[in-house]
């Protein structure tokens, strides 16, 4: 079989050889002079725009993998917290994290980067004194959700919590809030927390749970289970869908639709990340559950105003639900 298979070989370069000797493809060439021309040409007008793409991608994702490497090998020492650590013991589950980012350092590709300049330019308002954050344009959020660890205690423990979200490069993921934190270069990181009906948190630290009725205990428990289902939920849905290659095109489409005024046409997200948390505070029963289409339209930005006082461009809680003073968790000019 091999002998065969040598020797074809050999016949069909000597055919190649003999067949485009330098006279046959300088004649072939110069027939065809004029559609090579325009087709070289082609090739440059399509080439010469791509380089400077190209080398963006890849100097973004080899700031990602520095990034990355920079936190998985960050020197922690016991009993001493950094402001992160302090931050994440005020999270708890169902707490909405909002993020300004920095669209020219998007590692997914220039899909993504292109996703967050639309949802920046068209879903972003200009301040009008109806938000409770001053400053920033926020086109990305997600929601603190309880981590996977089922040890004792692990309910009421800060290093379990993980923040849900939708992303172009892997779709809806789960991540340890610390390290979502860690990994971050948006310009402003903002947390608004979520207060039931009963509870204090502006007066009672996380550990302080005697002093809640026995009614805010239960409602508790009820957005505790609610959020684990649904992020269980989510995160199989989304492997099964491949959702990571479809979140970039989809916010596309839902901010073009926006701008036309033709969203009301097509059931698509304006905007999924605002959508993926819409649909967890509904889920765990802090939201009004409202018809599937008003879901979708959905803004990250109307969380920053209160459903109690603006009809429009906002989140409609349920009775007794609300959102807490922003916090800021991170705000940089560089890094």
């Amino acid at each position: 079989f091999f002998a065969f298979f040598d020797s074809t070989l050999v016949s069909l370069l000597h055919h190649f050889v003999i067949s485009f000797t330098p006279n046959k493809m300088a004649s072939q060439f110069s027939s065809n002079a004029p559609r090579t021309r325009l087709l070289l040409q082609l090739s440059a007008s399509a080439l010469v725009p791509a380089i400077p793409i190209l080398y963006w991608a890849h100097d973004a994702k080899s700031k990602r993998v520095q990034r990355e490497y920079e936190v998985s090998t960050k020197l922690r020492i016991p009993s001493v917290q950094t402001v992160d650590d302090l931050m994440m013991e005020k999270c708890q589950p169902g707490d909405v994290i909002l993020f300004d980012r920095r669209c020219e350092l998007c590692a997914s590709g220039p899909s993504s980067a292109v996703a967050c300049l639309l949802g920046k330019w068209i879903l972003c308002d200009e301040e009008d004194g109806t938000r409770s954050v001053e400053g920033g344009n926020y086109e990305h959020c997600g929601i603190v959700v309880p981590g996977e660890s089922t040890a004792p205690g692990a309910q009421h423990d800060p290093n379990n919590l993980c923040l849900l979200e939708a992303t172009s490069g892997s779709g809806v993921t789960c991540r340890p809030l610390l390290t979502r934190l860690e990994m971050s270069r948006s310009r402003s990181v903002i947390l608004l927390p979520l207060s039931c009906p009963g509870e204090d948190r502006d007066h009672i630290d996380n550990g302080d749970e005697v002093l809640l009725s026995d009614k805010t205990k239960f409602l508790k428990q009820q957005t505790y289970k609610g959020l684990v289902d649904f992020r269980d939920k989510w995160l199989k849905d989304s492997e099964l869908q491949n959702y990571k290659y479809q979140h970039s095109y989809l916010s596309m489409m839902g901010s073009i639709m926006y701008l036309t005024n033709l969203y009301p046409t097509f059931p698509i997200p304006i905007s999924p990340s605002a959508w993926l948390v819409v649909s967890a505070l509904q889920e765990c029963g802090a939201a009004e559950k409202l018809n599937e289409r008003k879901s979708q339209e959905t803004k990250v930005e109307d969380f920053t105003r209160d459903g109690r006082f603006y009809e429009k461009n906002s989140v409609r809680l349920r009775p007794g639900w609300k959102f807490l003073n922003p916090l800021v968790m991170r705000e940089t000019s560089v890094s």
